[in-house]
């Protein structure tokens, strides 16, 4: 981003609007008596395995794939496919 671009995006007002960002792991369809039986040390099946790309979500809308990485034993992502 060049200099014009960064000072006039400072200028806005809207650059100062939280957003809420969503970045989706997996899904799971457990049936209600199975999510009732779940426990602290249960384990929740997901869709995905743990090299497929997550998917950074702006509300309902789907911006961006990439991969969690590890970083300092917390889990950044990673959006090289955004």
């Amino acid at each position: 981003m060049d200099d014009d671009t960064q000072n006039a995006a400072h200028a806005s007002p809207f650059t100062q609007v939280p957003i809420e960002i969503t970045i989706s792991v997996g899904k799971a369809r457990p049936t209600v008596r199975e999510l009732l039986r779940l426990k602290n040390d249960s384990i929740l099946q997901l869709d995905k395995k743990l090299e497929d790309p997550v998917e950074l979500y702006v509300g309902d809308k789907l911006i961006a794939r990439g991969e969690l990485e590890e970083v300092g034993g917390e889990a950044p992502a990673s959006l090289p496919y955004a």
